[in-house]
């Protein structure tokens, strides 16, 4: 057979056919699929079960293209935030959100970003390319025991809105939540995953023709195309008519939860006007929550937090008119790893 040299992309079946075609039981190929899926292990040395010789010809066949902790930055609020290398030297950031109730990790999809959204520190950066489902898949066994070390428990929730597009990364995006998804893995549910996206339309409808089980994110930002194009140009080719088609084509295939993002910018999206023209928006679409999230100021931005009673003056409007709205609290603005913040910046960190 025709060796692909990242041993994670081979199927059990295929795995299974490796293993017979080099003289060795079939049943090797579990042993050895359930050290790459279950117990997440980062080199052929630690497939203990297996013989010596074995290990060796697997490495010399294989290659294991895993990403390692970097570095580990705590936040005086619990959140930790580990930068990641990857096996050709990128560095991609994920983050363990632990409150008390869940344990959430969020992950990136792409190193670096393509889509410029003004107010995020991600899309001031190159994109490099995108993550392949192993490494994305990397960053939740990380911080799943990240999140039973330090806290005792395993992840409850993961949130695909670190950085980079899930959506433009689709097949890698779903092959890795297959995997954490899967019984011989992570086995964990897809409703307590949530795939955000920037809006692209084509892409969330294609969710829907393939009936994902899992929840989505629309990172809105702004309730009219104008003020939209402003921030986030992804919006000239994907118009807030053109989501709401899309959004609800989502919900009518699959019935899963959609949440609207909305982060308050002072004197820019916070108007009680601003706040009739998204409850227009929220009338449209089947969605279940409007989380309104505090803004987190990054280098070179010219945004602003609003203050305290103008943002509650905002969601208290929205509330009057049967909005489910929640204030999302940033956590870890200490250390760079709230919405928005994640760049690679190189604080102290150990």
């Amino acid at each position: 057979m025709t060796i692909n040299k990242n041993i994670r992309e081979l199927t059990l079946p295929e795995l299974k056919d490796y293993f017979e075609s080099i003289g060795d039981k079939k049943f090797r190929a579990i042993q050895a699929y359930e050290w790459l899926w279950k117990k997440n292990i980062r080199d052929f040395d630690e497939m203990s079960n297996l013989s010596l010789e074995l290990r060796k010809k697997l490495a010399a066949d294989f290659e294991m293209n895993v990403i390692k902790v970097d570095a580990t930055q705590h936040s005086t609020d619990g959140t930790l935030k580990s930068r990641f290398r990857t096996y050709d030297n990128h560095l991609i950031e994920g983050v363990l959100i632990p409150t008390e109730k869940r344990n959430t990790a969020c992950v990136s999809s792409q190193i670096g970003c393509s889509l410029t959204c003004k107010f995020c520190a991600t899309g001031k950066m190159e994109r490099k390319r995108n993550l392949t489902f192993d490494e994305i898949y990397d960053q939740v066994a990380i911080l799943n025991e990240q999140s039973e070390k330090v806290y005792g428990k395993k992840l409850s929730n993961i949130v695909y809105m670190g950085m980079g597009e899930p959506l433009l990364n689709y097949k890698n995006v779903l092959k890795s939540i297959d995997r954490i998804t899967a019984s011989d893995s992570m086995n964990m549910s897809p409703k307590r995953i949530t795939v955000s996206t920037a809006g692209v339309a084509k892409m969330i409808k294609q969710l829907g023709d393939d009936k994902v089980k899992f929840n989505l994110a629309l990172s809105l930002h702004a309730p009219t195309d104008k003020k939209r194009n402003e921030i986030m140009p992804i919006n000239e080719t994907n118009t807030i008519d053109l989501l709401i088609e899309s959004l609800n084509y989502f919900y009518d295939h699959t019935k899963n939860d959609i949440t609207l993002e909305y982060i308050l910018f002072k004197d820019k999206n916070d108007s009680i006007e601003d706040a009739e023209d998204l409850i227009k928006i929220y009338r449209k679409i089947p969605t279940h929550l409007v989380n309104v999230i505090e803004y987190n100021p990054i280098a070179g931005a010219e945004f602003v937090k609003p203050e305290d009673d103008k943002t509650q003056a905002f969601t208290d409007y929205l509330a009057k008119y049967r909005v489910n709205v929640r204030v999302r609290r940033s956590r870890g603005k200490d250390i760079d790893a709230a919405c928005g913040q994640l760049a690679n910046k190189d604080k102290s960190a150990k």
